[in-house]
């Protein structure tokens, strides 16, 4: 069973904790994921099984890697995560009404220069910032320009202020929320993340991890939804093998074709058999299923 699924990541999962209960309900040892979700953020967390996990790197490549995400805040305290699970560090009673919110929300629009939380998964002289912070230590951590392409605010619902946002890679919502507080001198703690669109794959097409559960240990047909390993890789075009020059193709072989210089995804007799390029009218394979 190669293939995504579509995972609608619970609250309190780590992403490789879900990616393996996952792979392991399916009897799959091979498995990754696009886009590691925080702990406690839910959505979208597309997972690969068997061989679409050699997929990978072509969807990220060919992704515009946009994100969006639903999330809301609370402000008067800040914490050391940046969101509800984590400690303390600052209080203040400053609580912005809806105008103020609204008027700094621009700015961000388009180029900004972030600094990531301290509890992430960047590398800091070989180790993740999150091992630092848990050990007491503050990382250097240098700003780095993101994209924000849409920032959205949609209003409060209790002690929650509710936001949308679509942004492009490395984008930390937990310190976009932080900068906005700070903009208008309070402070902003995350306390709901929901991813709702990743590389191509979107939250109508997603299931949860208690519904495949359910699905297995009541025999049921978990290959229902299971989406095929070539998801999401429909801007590549299409080259068709004969079943000789497939069996070629797949112990490596070059096969000679008349065509433009492309990249190119790899059938035949409508089986998926891997990515390949078409240079000086040769086929060479670059991953195979």
């Amino acid at each position: 069973m190669d293939g995504w699924i579509i995972l609608d990541k619970d609250s309190g999962l780590f992403s490789r904790t879900a990616s393996s209960r996952v792979a392991r309900l399916f009897g799959i040892k091979k498995s990754g994921h696009i886009g590691t979700l925080d702990p406690m953020a839910t959505g979208v967390l597309p997972i690969a099984l068997g061989g679409a996990t050699k997929m990978i790197p072509f969807i990220e490549e060919l992704s515009d890697g946009n994100k969006e995400y639903l999330f809301s805040v609370q402000f008067g305290f800040l914490t050391d995560t940046l969101d509800i699970t984590g400690n303390i560090t600052d209080k203040n009673d400053v609580v912005p009404n809806d105008d103020e919110i609204k008027s700094v929300l621009g700015k961000y629009i388009g180029g900004y220069s972030q600094v990531p939380p301290q509890y992430s998964s960047i590398h800091v002289n070989g180790a993740h910032a999150y091992s630092l912070a848990r050990a007491g230590k503050n990382a250097d951590l240098k700003p780095r320009k993101i994209l924000i392409h849409e920032l959205e605010y949609l209003g409060r619902r209790g002690n929650s202020w509710h936001f949308r946002v679509v942004c492009g890679r490395g984008t930390y919502v937990r310190a976009l929320a932080r900068d906005i507080g700070a903009d208008m001198g309070a402070f902003a703690t995350v306390d709901m993340i929901r991813r709702t669109h990743t590389n191509g794959f979107d939250i109508k097409n997603a299931v949860k991890l208690d519904f495949l559960e359910k699905v297995f240990n009541n025999n049921g047909a978990l290959d229902k939804y299971l989406m095929p390993v070539d998801y999401g890789l429909g801007d590549i075009p299409v080259c068709n093998l004969s079943d000789k020059d497939a069996v070629l193709y797949k112990n490596g072989g070059f096969i000679e074709m008349v065509a433009h210089d492309s990249r190119v995804r790899v059938y035949n007799n409508g089986e998926f058999i891997g990515i390949g390029v078409i240079n000086e009218n040769k086929l060479r394979p670059v991953r195979t299923i």
